[in-house]
């Protein structure tokens, strides 16, 4: 997904022609009773519906990316949505320009007869994570490890703050997956690998839309991949999913039932399959189980281009879209062929085949959380929270939630915590002074990226900040330079940023070359070792664990590197507990509690320091 280009000075021309024409509309509408506050939820929704036509229905359906839309557009086709993918950001990527580009857009949905608002997306899954400056929390298997679910709650509030304070209304998070399988290039988006431990976090569901919907920062939450995509055979990412109904009611819809009962106001469709039928197309999960058996009152979202998969081919069809819709999903992300699809769909309801009480429901549905939201009376930018993106008071909660969720798995002779006085500390390895992997996926662009990204605290940082000022903290990236003299080192080894299917991993899972030297130049000095390990899931390490003095999971920690530093010298004693199994040897793979098999480490270990 690609940065776009400034919009012309012909859409900023356009910008002024919706704000004319929306204030033109607001003084010949003034009696339509959708726009009446006072009125009821339901009623407003009835009426507005009732002066709808099948057009604009349909726009309220489709859900474009904003790099493949004008302000034009959104006006002439009366679009409900839009998103900004993984890296498509305005220019420059600041707080500011995005709560521009927010209005802008919104203004030419303003400018429409029925003035509806739009709805805006984005994948805000730790923290507002496509935005430079903003606080970047840890990845949901790190917050798993905290098994607090009042400090996830409070991860949702501060994101929300930070995403209100843009613009945007509409998040695609939490992800609520079981992860089952490590092989998963998305395992580190699931809080954990039982149905409980998602299911607890779901708090973040409260966090993001507060206790209600329609408060100052409130924004719509989405529970997703529904269901069943951490299940799939071999770990594979849109994989399939082959199980029982019984083992998939077990395992993998609790964390959606959580959701629902907290008044989650989304639910996104899986791309993965359930014994060879694509979620996206499954009447029964969508329509009977979550809609009907749930009691889901919100509404369904595709995940990008997901109609598309339906069929196994590329693009989609009459056959698909018909399928989708009448299964259940009530808005389509269509990225780029969003005309093609209004026309689709549009051809198929008047031939009969879509039936016009599901382009209703559908409808409903989303006009329903535009009311709860307050979209109608609020619809632009409240600048007052621009302030919240990267705030002091937001990083203090992410340093918090970092050095909660760390995994204290070995520390032999109680080589942890470091002195703080007196000391001389060597620090090594590719992930101890890069903020980029510390942060890994889904921070900047879609698939992250190495190098200083975004501002933060990378744990060399960290650890020389907390460290006293009698102590001595010498960094090199290879461990070169690395002597006798030194009382500990400290290697930061581990993955770098993926996401989604590119981080699938068939093969090997242990680490890289590089790192492995990397420690191996430490361990030659005769001093003692401690191993940090920065990534998304647990990794083949059995065979050099024996050799480390000591190993803590950071995962995928985010910006405050310093809550590492915080555990590392006892500022902060270890507390997390493991939120998957770790295995023994990749040929476990899959493996989970009470599966039999004998793992390195058991779901929920953990170890702390002896005060």
């Amino acid at each position: 997904m690609h940065r776009s280009p400034p919009r012309s000075l012909v859409l900023g021309l356009l910008t002024a022609l919706a704000v004319s024409a929306a204030a033109g509309g607001a003084a010949a509408d003034t009696r339509a009773a959708h726009l009446d506050a006072g009125r009821p939820v339901k009623e407003r929704v009835e009426r507005l519906l009732a002066r709808m036509s099948l057009d604009e229905k349909i726009g309220q359906m489709t859900q474009p990316e904003r790099q493949n839309v004008t302000l034009d557009d959104i006006t002439r086709y009366r679009l409900g949505s839009l998103l900004s993918g993984g890296g498509s950001v305005p220019t420059p990527n600041t707080p500011e320009s995005w709560a521009d580009m927010y209005d802008g857009f919104q203004r030419a949905a303003l400018a429409t007869p029925q003035r509806v608002p739009l709805i805006y997306g984005v994948d805000a899954v730790h923290g507002h994570n496509n935005v430079v400056g903003a606080t970047i929390f840890p990845h949901n298997i790190g917050l798993g490890a905290t098994r607090d679910p009042e400090l996830v709650r409070r991860i949702g509030a501060a994101t929300a703050e930070e995403v209100a304070g843009t613009g945007v209304d509409w998040d695609f998070a939490p992800c609520l997956c079981v992860a089952r399988n490590d092989r998963w290039g998305r395992t580190y988006e699931s809080f954990g690998e039982v149905p409980e431990l998602p299911a607890q976090m779901s708090t973040i569901v409260t966090g993001l839309q507060g206790r209600r919907l329609g408060g100052p920062t409130s924004i719509l939450a989405t529970a997703k991949h529904y269901v069943g995509d951490g299940g799939t055979t071999n770990g594979t990412d849109q994989g399939d999913t082959q199980l029982s109904e019984a083992e998939l009611r077990k395992i993998h819809l609790p964390p959606f039932r959580a959701a629902v009962r907290r008044g989650v106001g989304s639910v996104m469709i899986t791309y993965s399959s359930w014994n060879g039928v694509k979620t996206h197309g499954h009447r029964y999960l969508i329509n009977d189980v979550l809609k009907r058996e749930l009691g889901f009152s919100g509404f369904v979202i595709s995940d990008y281009n997901g109609i598309d998969q339906i069929d196994g081919q590329p693009g989609f069809t009459p056959a698909e879209v018909r399928t989708a819709i009448n299964a259940g999903i009530d808005m389509v992300m269509v990225p780029a062929d969003w005309k093609r699809f209004i026309e689709t769909l549009k051809a198929e309801v008047e031939a009969g085949r879509v039936p016009m009480s599901r382009i209703d429901d559908a409808n409903r549905r989303i006009l329903t959380k535009k009311v709860e939201l307050g979209l109608f009376e609020r619809p632009l930018t409240d600048r007052r929270y621009l302030k919240t993106v990267g705030s002091a008071e937001h990083r203090a909660l992410a340093r918090q939630a970092v050095a909660r969720s760390q995994v204290l798995l070995k520390n032999d002779r109680n080589v942890l915590p470091l002195d703080r006085r007196d000391n001389k500390i060597f620090v090594a390895g590719k992930n101890a002074d890069d903020i980029g992997n510390q942060t890994g996926g889904w921070t900047i662009t879609w698939q992250g990226s190495s190098g200083p990204i975004t501002p933060g605290t990378t744990i060399l940082q960290g650890i020389k900040q907390t460290a006293g000022p009698s102590s001595t903290v010498t960094y090199s990236k290879d461990g070169t330079g690395i002597d006798g003299s030194y009382k500990a080192a400290v290697a930061v080894v581990g993955e770098t940023p993926y996401a989604e299917f590119m981080g699938d991993r068939p093969g090997a899972m242990g680490l890289d070359e590089a790192d492995l030297q990397t420690i191996e130049r430490l361990r030659a000095s005769g001093v003692p070792v401690i191993v940090v390990l920065v990534s998304g899931r647990p990794l083949d390490v059995s065979a050099q664990l024996p050799k480390w003095n000591a190993l803590l999971a950071s995962w995928l920690p985010g910006t405050e590197g310093r809550g590492v530093a915080d555990v590392l010298f006892g500022v902060t004693r270890p507390t997390g507990k493991l939120p998957v199994t770790w295995m023994k040897s990749v040929d476990q793979q899959p493996i989970n509690r009470g599966d039999g098999k004998a793992p390195l480490f058991p779901f929920g270990y953990g170890l702390t320091y002896r005060r």
